[in-house]
This record gives structure tokens, sequence and C-alpha cells, in this order.
């Protein structure tokens, strides 16, 4: 049986994944059909989605088993009425190393406090000696895949990790809270934050002016999640209070960030076009294959989404 799956994504990336994804189709023993281009939506069995691609509306698509999302989040599709399909997101092993590196890279460069050494007012001789990891107090807020390879890179490194989740997570060396009150305790005298939470309305905001304020005095903030998830007014004036000491920040309500947006004059601010972990086409494509497989199979699918939770 030859499948009929079709890549609604943007078509740039057409180029990009139909090499790989045919390949690990076919290492998958799955007899596919992949296109671009869609004349019965009847007839599709799978859809590989990325946002901005080639369907908002799934109604017609009667016969389709599963709408498979390349990329980590689903924040832009998960609230879709016409969306009855079964949705996965992306739990990509290319992906999550790029993060860990991100975030392991950055925490290390504000422990550290480089950025003095490399971008200095005037000449000066800081001889400061950084704390050892083991006393830098650092918070991870989510508690998914990308967030808990973070955590645990870092507890690698000796960093006093606390890391807030939805739900009960075991993770050695990491002290895990939950809820609203967990929230608190985690921000509480937190000197550098790690925000890799899903985008829901419950999250958005999650730090605003009074979480910012249960920080260490002059903390950072790194956000390789979702733009909206920081207050942006708030963050500008704990920047301004020295409350927060800086923020590096990969990901905004608006992308690309405007070039009025004032976190470019911002010099506390280091700005990243959104390339903290991207999802790399031959390792997502052997996730794509494998789901499909499981599904011929009638396994359960991987990474499938909880509507109500919006993740």
């Amino acid at each position: 049986m030859t499948l009929r799956i079709l890549f609604a994504a943007p078509r740039r990336l057409w180029p990009e994944f139909e090499g790989p994804l045919n390949r690990a189709f076919a290492r998958a023993g799955i007899v596919a059909d992949l296109s671009p281009e869609c004349d019965d939506p009847g007839a599709v069995d799978y859809i590989v989605y990325a946002p901005r691609g080639t369907i908002t509306d799934f109604t017609p698509f009667v016969r389709t088993r599963a709408v498979l999302n390349l990329w980590a989040g689903v924040e832009t599709i998960v609230g879709n009425p016409t969306l009855t399909q079964p949705l996965c997101r992306m739990v990509d092993p290319g992906l999550t190393q790029g993060m860990v590196e991100y975030v392991v890279g950055n925490v290390l460069r504000h422990h550290l406090g480089t950025d003095r050494y490399i971008r200095p007012a005037a000449p000066h001789w800081d001889a400061r000696i950084p704390p050892l990891a083991s006393e830098r107090k650092v918070a991870v807020l989510g508690l998914g895949v990308l967030g808990l390879a973070a955590a645990r890179a870092l507890v690698r490194l000796g960093f006093d990790v606390t890391g807030w989740a939805r739900r009960a997570r075991r993770v050695s060396g990491v002290r895990t809270r939950l809820g609203p009150a967990g929230l608190r305790a985690t921000l509480s005298g937190a000197e550098i934050v790690v925000t890799l939470l899903p985008l829901t309305p419950a999250t958005e905001n999650t730090l605003d002016a009074e979480s910012l304020g249960l920080l260490a005095q002059g903390a950072f903030i790194v956000n390789p999640g979702r733009g909206a998830l920081i207050d942006e007014g708030a963050l500008l004036a704990a920047l301004g209070s020295g409350q927060v000491g800086g923020a590096t920040l990969d990901v905004f309500r608006t992308e690309p960030l405007p070039p009025d947006h004032p976190f470019w004059a911002d010099p506390r601010i280091t700005i990243t076009p959104h390339i903290a972990a991207d999802t790399r086409a031959e390792t997502s494509a052997e996730v794509i294959a494998e789901n499909i497989r499981r599904d011929l199979d009638g396994r359960p699918l991987l990474h499938l989404v909880d509507r109500a939770a919006g993740y």
C-alpha cells in the first residue's frame, strides 16, 4: 500500500526535508507518495505540518490518521477548531542537543561574567573571581524533554538546579517544584533563570513584575522557550532598576523583532534570532517515519499533544 503524505509546511522547507523524509520512510519500510501538493485532501493519510504552511482548514482531510508537527511548539495549531485528527509535536534528538548547547553556553556565560571582558566600556582590570557552579542557583522553568535535558546538563556541571513543572518529575540532582507555590519557591533567590515552558494561557507572562522581584538582585534570564513567557515591560523595568542584571533572549512576541523595539537599545539584553534549537531535517525525518510506522503497526503515537493542556 502506498501512503499519501502531504508536506504542509512552508514551501522553502521542501528542498531541505524531501530527501531526508523519503530516505527515512524507505528505512522504515514505508511506501510513500510524499508531496507538497494536494489535489485530493480526502486521500491524504498523514500530514507533515509546520506553521505558516499550506493548511489552515483540516476539515477536508477526512482520511488523515495524524498530523505530525515539525516543530516542538504547537501553540499556533493546537487551538484550531478544524483539527480533529491526532496531533504530535516534534521531539527530535538534534533539536534537543542544540537546545542543551544553547542553554549551557549562555548559563556559563552569565555565571562566569564573561561579558564584562568581551564588551568593556573602558579599559579595566576586573579581577573578581566567579563562584563555583555549586554556589550558583539556577532555576529551570519547564521540565519537558528540552527542560529535562538542559537541567541534567547543568547538574552535570555542578550547578544548584531547581526545576518547576506542571507534572511531578523525578530528576537526579534537581529539586522539582509544582504549582503556584512551587513557582515562587523556584524563583526565590534564583541567580539564573532558564525558561523552557510551552506557551499556553496559563504560562503567558510567567515572568512578570512580581515573579522577577523574587529573583536574587542582578539575576540573569535566558529565554529560548517562547517570547510571551516574559512580560516585556516588566523585564525592561527590572533591568532598569538592577533587579535583573541581564537577559539573553532567543524568542519574541513578534518575529523578526521590530527594529524599533526597545530590546535592541538595551545593552544588557543579548538578542539571538530564534536559533537556539532548530529542527534538523535528518533527525526529525526519523521521528516522523517512526511515528507513522508505529501507527501502521497499531502502536500508540509518540509525543501526542494533550489538547486540554495545550502541548
